[in-house]
C-alpha cells in the first residue's frame, strides 16, 4: 500500500523591525507570531528590518533587540520572496503600515496578511480615515489638521483657528504615527505648542483633536475580507491621564479587559456595526483594531482610530479580543494566512491583459 504523501508546509516569512518610530514595538510583535506559528502547518522565516531600512540576514530578532549598528542586505532580495508562499507583516508604522510594504508584496506577486495598498495607506493617515469614516456616517470627536511646514511658517494663525473650532483639552497627534508614539494632551495654549513642536518630529501632518471627558475607551477587532467580523469588545483603563506609549507597553499598569460588560447590549451591537462600517469604508481586508470612545453619561459614540496592522504582543489587545470571542491566537494567525490566500487567489483571476480590435500600438 503506498503511503500518503505529508502536505508540505507553507514558507512564511514573518517581516518586522523597520524604519518606524514603532520599531520597538514591532520586534516584540513579531516574537509572539513567530512562537505562535505552527511548526508542524509552517515553516517560518524570520525578516527583521533594521532602522535604516536594510534587511538583516541571520538571527534577525536576536540581532534588532541588541540595538547595535547591523550590516544588513538589501530589503527582500529576489531568491528570498522565491522561496515563500505567504508574507506576514507585523511592521507598526511607516514603511510597514501604510502602503510600501504592501506594494512591494504585491509587484512580487505574493500573499500577504492583513490589508491591500489602498486601505493600507488610507487608514495609516489619521485625517484620512476620519474624513472618509465621517463621509459613510460615522462620527469622530470635533478635529483639525496642518502641515508642520505652515506651522513653521504661520504658527500665531493656526493656534488663533484652533482657539476658534476646538476647546481644551485637546490632544496633538502625528498624522501617520502609531503606539501613541508623539501624542500629548493639552490644557492650555503653552502645552498645545509643545505638543506640537514635539508631533512634527515624527510626521509632516499634524491632528488636533478636541477632547472629551469621563468616557470609556473601547476597542474592537475585526478579521474578514469581503465579509468581516466582530468581536467582543475591550475597555481600556489606563494607567495615567491618557493611554499614551508608556501607559500601553511600559509600566505594566494599565487595566485592558477582554470582555467588557461596561456597556448595555444595544450600545455593544451598534459599535460592532460601527466597526465592520468603518473597515468597509476605509477598503481594509484580513484584519483591523477599530477604537472607540463612548461617553459615560448617554453613551454618545466616536470613531477613534484604525489600526490596520494592530499590536500582536503577549498584551496587546487585537488577540486578546479574538481569544474573549472564541479564537485562540494560533487559530486566529491561521485564519489571517488564510484570509490572505483567499484574498490573493481573487485577485489573481482578475484578468491582466486586454486585447484590442487593431494593434494601434505598434
Amino acid at each position: 500500500m503506498a503511503r500518503m504523501s505529508k502536505k508540505k508546509k507553507l514558507k512564511i516569512g514573518v517581516i518586522f523591525g523597520g524604519r518606524s518610530g514603532e520599531h520597538e514595538v514591532s520586534i516584540v510583535s513579531a516574537q509572539s507570531v513567530i512562537k505562535t506559528l505552527d511548526k508542524k502547518k509552517y515553516e517560518v522565516i524570520p525578516i527583521g528590518i533594521t532602522k535604516d531600512g536594510l534587511g538583516v540576514a541571520k538571527n534577525p530578532v536576536q540581532a534588532l533587540k541588541s540595538g547595535k549598528k547591523i550590516k544588513g542586505t538589501r530589503l527582500m532580495p529576489e531568491d528570498l520572496l522565491k522561496r515563500l508562499d505567504v508574507i506576514f507583516p507585523v511592521l507598526h508604522g511607516p514603511y510597514g503600515e501604510d502602503g510600501t510594504i504592501q506594494g512591494m508584496l504585491e509587484l512580487a506577486n505574493l500573499p500577504y496578511v492583513g490589508a491591500g495598498v489602498l486601505g493600507s495607506a488610507l487608514a495609516m493617515d489619521k485625517v484620512i480615515q476620519k474624513q472618509l469614516c465621517n463621509a459613510a456616517g460615522l462620527q469622530s470627536v470635533p478635529f483639525d489638521w496642518f502641515l508642520a511646514k505652515d506651522w513653521k511658517k504661520n504658527q500665531n494663525a493656526i493656534l488663533n483657528r484652533l482657539g476658534k473650532t476646538l476647546k481644551y483639552p485637546m490632544f496633538v497627534k502625528p498624522a501617520n504615527m502609531g503606539s501613541s508614539v508623539g501624542i500629548s494632551k493639552a490644557e492650555n495654549k503653552k502645552e498645545l505648542i509643545k505638543g506640537i513642536n514635539d508631533a512634527i518630529q515624527y510626521d509632516r501632518k499634524i491632528l488636533i483633536e478636541q477632547g472629551i471627558e469621563n468616557i470609556y475607551e473601547i476597542e474592537i477587532a475585526v478579521l474578514g475580507n469581503d465579509d468581516p467580523e466582530a468581536s467582543v469588545l475591550g475597555e481600556i483603563i489606563p494607567s495615567g491621564e491618557f493611554y499614551d506609549y508608556d501607559a500601553k507597553y511600559v509600566d505594566g499598569k494599565t487595566k485592558e479587559i477582554a470582555n467588557t460588560k461596561a456597556l448595555p447590549k444595544n450600545v455593544v451591537k451598534k459599535i460592532q456595526h460601527m466597526a465592520i462600517e468603518a473597515f468597509k469604508a476605509v477598503n481594509l481586508s484580513g484584519m483591523a483594531r477599530i477604537d472607540f470612545i463612548v461617553t459615560k453619561k448617554g453613551h454618545k459614540i466616536y470613531l477613534n482610530e484604525i489600526n490596520t496592522i494592530p499590536g500582536f504582543t503577549s498584551i496587546s489587545m487585537f488577540p486578546k479580543l479574538w481569544q474573549a470571542s472564541g479564537l485562540s491566537y494560533s487559530q486566529l494567525i491561521d485564519k489571517l494566512i488564510e484570509l490572505a490566500i483567499e484574498r490573493h487567489k481573487e485577485k489573481n483571476q482578475l484578468s491582466t491583459e486586454f486585447k484590442p480590435k487593431e494593434d494601434w500600438y505598434k
